[in-house]
């Protein structure tokens, strides 16, 4: 009778719950741009100052990956999401009085006070899409990996797209952007008690998920079965997972640049106001909805129908960006919002497109017992795009014009262009025992 029990679907449900969750941590992320102009106006901060106060999350961020990578790997991935989510909540919520903290604390300084809170908020945020990686590589079948990436990934833009009409939908509701910070922190805490009741390391540990469904994630793992793990500086001895990291930066470097810089930039040039802002600034990532799913089902088809991860992984990935770059570069030369927007829209939905990809390289080559602390070095490495990008596209903006910022970004994505030419993703990282290592070491 129990083998003819049909599997059940619970890994969807786990899926979805990745997805929502990390939804949640995007919108909290980038409510800060949505109330950049009244931040601005409040505190008098300049364009370099706005874009260091943008930055400020990436510092934490990306020490965040890096430490939640390697607890999941010794803790668990739910109980550091746990910690993280309840914590970046509570930082979401102590945002809106971060100035007036500065100003009492440093000084007088409120651009301090917000370096304080963005830097801590972007450390209990860091640990998210590594933790992701984690969990799907426990509840995901080989043959699976690509969906179940592209549904976590979609977070991404979905994210991105429902920021705008959600933060600006609270500023125009509240009139007040410190109340804003106050209902996402809210919200969030409530996310997270959800996951708490749902969510499981792996299915072993899940009621819900039946032998039928447990057999078969196993049995669709055979490259994923060693437990062994490596050292973090293994990290480094593999070209693939440090040029995949670069790679990963371009992505994130124009996801920064147009979350960050596209609200005010749309404000600035094309005098939108919050009643229009929340849908036009919906637009650039309409497309990136659609095409951060297709790249994961292209590129599971890809490697099912020829059996070759270069060309599921390396040309995908660098043809992809290759025409992503080309539309950065094309903005400069154009002048109507229209034109401007489709272009930002339609490199948004290519550089989407292979998202997957990335996270996809580390599972390819990790062993199980490395992927958290991999995917967090991964994530820390292409999060210093969460840095330079604020400020180098503040900075540009400030003195040589919004159209340096695009001409910067599409020389971004043609650098990570190359560096996903020099993948080989079927060499695959050799767990080794510790009496191995040992005599080696000797």
């Amino acid at each position: 009778m129990n083998a003819q029990q049909p599997a059940s679907r619970y890994r969807y449900r786990i899926f979805s719950l990745l997805f929502f969750i990390a939804l949640i941590n995007y919108i909290d992320r980038g409510a800060l741009s949505f109330a950049a102009n009244a931040i601005s106006h409040e505190y008098h901060f300049s364009k370099v100052e706005l874009g260091a106060v943008l930055s400020y999350f990436g510092f934490g961020y990306l020490f965040g990956s890096l430490c939640g990578g390697f607890l999941a790997d010794r803790l668990g991935s739910r109980k550091v999401w746990l910690l993280a989510g309840v914590l970046w909540s509570l930082l979401e919520i102590a945002t809106a009085w971060a100035g007036d903290l500065g100003m009492a604390l440093f000084g007088g300084s409120a651009i301090m006070g917000f370096a304080a809170l963005r830097i801590l908020f972007g450390f209990a945020e860091g640990p998210a899409y590594a933790l992701m990686n984690k969990a799907i590589a426990h509840w995901a079948p080989d043959n699976e990996r690509g969906m179940a990436l592209g549904i976590g990934l979609l977070s991404t833009q979905v994210g991105a797209l429902l920021t705008a009409p959600v933060a600006v939908g609270l500023l125009l509701l509240t009139h007040d952007w410190r109340t804003m910070f106050i209902v996402l922190g809210l919200g969030s805490l409530l996310a997270m008690a959800l996951f708490a009741r749902t969510f499981r390391d792996d299915p072993e540990q899940h009621p819900h998920a039946n032998e039928a469904e447990r057999a078969l994630i196993r049995n669709g793992q055979a490259a994923q079965r060693s437990e062994a793990t490596l050292p973090w500086w293994h990290f480094f001895t593999s070209r693939t997972l440090v040029c995949n990291a670069l790679g990963y930066f371009s992505f994130l470097y124009i996801t920064f640049t147009l979350i960050t810089w596209g609200p005010k930039y749309l404000q600035d040039n094309f005098h939108y106001d919050l009643h229009s802002l929340w849908y036009v600034a919906m637009i650039p990532w309409s497309g990136a909805c659609i095409t951060v799913l297709l790249g994961g089902r292209i590129a599971d088809t890809l490697l099912r129908r020829y059996q070759n991860l270069r060309l599921a992984r390396n040309l995908f990935a660098a043809v992809t960006l290759l025409f992503t770059a080309c539309c950065f570069l094309a903005i400069p030369l154009v002048s109507s919002a229209a034109a401007i927007i489709a272009l930002m829209t339609l490199g948004n939905a290519l550089n989407a497109l292979v998202n997957n990809v990335y996270w996809s390289v580390v599972i390819d080559v990790t062993p199980k017992g490395n992927v958290g602390t991999y995917s967090g070095m991964t994530l820390a490495i292409a999060n210093l795009a969460s840095i330079i990008s604020p400020l180098l596209s503040g900075w540009l903006a400030e003195y040589y014009g919004y159209n340096a910022m695009f001409t910067a970004t599409a020389a971004i994505a043609f650098g990570s262009m190359l560096a996903m030419t020099l993948l080989q993703p079927e060499k695959r990282l050799q767990a080794q025992t510790s009496a191995t290592l040992r005599e080696q070491q000797a």
